[in-house]
Order: structure tokens, then sequence, then C-alpha cells
């Protein structure tokens, strides 16, 4: 059974990225009526506001291979609290970036979740991006392009060792669904991992129904159910202009729909998150009305 609430929490952070603007993409959700159209299905929906986040202009970016790691583990660590206490009163949390860099908090929250009753989760992880950099190996010292590393225990202790324990997620339940850009360093990491990273090109070899059916089924191996990393430039910048790095080349307006139509069929996802919305690049809110359109697949609209 689907459950009847939703919690939504708003992580408007912008410090784990190299161009500014995304920490307005909670803002740009709801104002295309996400809680609305959520309401419309038949869900009871909460607005939980957004946890506290740092600004740039009051914090130091400090260690340039990791940028204003502190200040991103604090907002990740109360973002973390607020989806395991959601999901504790029996709410689904959909949590709204800001930089993939939240994703670290809302996996750790699931995580933790399931920890205490004994079990585990499984993590699908849509996006154009590995996210599986390290401060060794980042190009660029964002912290947006390591989130993935730090929940399989890979990156920073300050973010992989959220609530005192790593990895968050078996690599072995960790699906990536999408990827076409991978910096060079950070390739023997995805390869290493155990994570399975399905390409692009195995999108057009194999169909989306096909990537997606292998996804959800290795998400949900031995685990409670899977948390779900949406993030928009998953989505081909004809459809999606307004992310902070698009990539040529990514899925279709209805491949998108396909994978959330496909991800609430298994009726296994306990949390939800849409990152990298950012309107100061957006056309006349574009991007943030498909990432609510997708929002609602995954909660059960459909066609007929």
């Amino acid at each position: 059974m689907r459950p009847s609430h939703i919690s939504i929490i708003g992580a408007p952070l912008d410090l784990g990225a190299g161009r500014r603007g995304v920490d307005m993409g909670p803002s740009a959700l709801r104002v295309a009526n996400l809680n609305g159209r959520i309401a419309a299905l038949g869900y009871v929906v909460e607005d939980l506001g957004n946890v506290e986040v740092a600004q740039a202009e009051t914090a130091s970016p400090g260690n340039q291979h990791a940028k204003y790691l502190p200040e991103i583990a604090a907002t990740c660590r109360r973002l973390a609290d607020a989806v395991h206490q959601s999901l504790s009163r029996e709410r689904l949390p959909l949590a709204l970036g800001g930089d993939h860099s939240i994703a670290v908090g809302t996996a750790s929250g699931v995580s933790q979740y399931c920890r205490e009753r004994g079990r585990k989760m499984g993590l699908i992880w849509l996006d154009a991006h590995a996210d599986m950099n390290t401060p060794e190996s980042t190009p660029s010292g964002n912290v947006h392009g390591m989130p993935l590393a730090c929940v399989v225990g890979l990156g920073p202790p300050e973010l992989a060792g959220l609530f005192g324990y790593a990895p968050k997620v078996d690599p072995r339940n960790a699906v990536i669904v999408g990827l076409r850009d991978v910096d060079a360093m950070e390739k023997p990491h995805v390869r290493e991992s155990g994570v399975r990273a399905f390409t692009m090109r195995d999108i057009d070899e194999r169909g989306l129904r096909a990537v997606m059916e292998e996804a959800i089924r290795l998400a949900c191996d031995g685990t409670a159910g899977f948390h779900l990393s949406l993030d928009m430039d998953f989505v081909d910048p004809r459809d999606a202009p307004g992310v902070g790095t698009p990539v040529r080349g990514g899925a279709t307006y209805r491949e998108a729909h396909l994978a959330m139509e496909m991800i609430c069929d298994s009726g296994e996802m306990l949390a939800l998150e849409v990152v990298e919305v950012n309107p100061v690049i957006d056309e006349s809110n574009r991007t943030a009305d498909l990432a609510v359109e997708l929002v609602m697949s995954a909660l059960g609209k459909r066609i007929l």
C-alpha cells in the first residue's frame, strides 16, 4: 500500500555547486504548485518548510578539494534528521534541492530508519553524472560531484560518516541510471565500487523499460525498499534546460515519465528527492514544472 501522507522538506543548498541559483530550486518547485498537485492525487501533504542552510556570503570555501564541507555536512545532518522523523511518522519524505550534495542527508535519514529496524535500503540514482568523486579525484572541489561516493562510504568522513556508520547503502543495492558524463579520475571509483551503472548506451541498446526493471530488482534485492534520487539533468536539456550541469543526450520526456511510472508500480519507494533545478537559467520555470510532473508520476498519476 502506498503511504497516505507526504512530507515536503526543502533544502535550498547551493554550496556544493559551481553555479549559483540552485538554492532557489525548492521555491521554483513550490511555485509550480507541487503541494496542490500532489494533494490532487489524494495524498495528505505537509510542507515542513526548509532546513537551515548557510549562505556562501557568510562562509569560507575552506578546503579547495571539498569546498564548504562543514556547512554542507551541517545541512545534510539537519535534512537527515527531518527525513528520519518523517519516516518514523509513516510519511513519505520528499526532499527538494538545492544541489545534489543534499542527497547525503536524504539517503542517511532513510538508511538510519531502515537500520533501526534491522533492514537495509536500496538506492536508485537518476543522473547524467556518477557523483562519485572524492576530494582526491575531483577536478573542481564541488561537493555536488561527491554524494554517491559518500553514501557508499568512499567520500569525506564528515559526510560519509553521518549517524556514525558507513556505508549508508550496500553498493550492490545502488544503481545509477542515465550516466553519460564521468570525470577521468572518477571512472575507477564507479567501476570498482560495486555500484551498477547503466549508461545512456545501455538505455539506447536495451530500452529504458529493461534497464529500469533491472535497476528496481537490484535496489530491492534484500532491502526494505529504495530511496529515489532524481537529478533533473537525467533528462535531456531540451526538456530540462534549467539545470547547473546540462549534458546532451539524456532521457526523453516520455522515458523520464516511464522511469517514474515503473518506480511507482514497484511499490518499493521509501523516499524521493528532486535536485539541481536552477530557475536562474531556466525558461519560464519549465524545468521545475517538469520536475513536478515527474514527481506526480512517481506518486501514482496515470494517463488513464
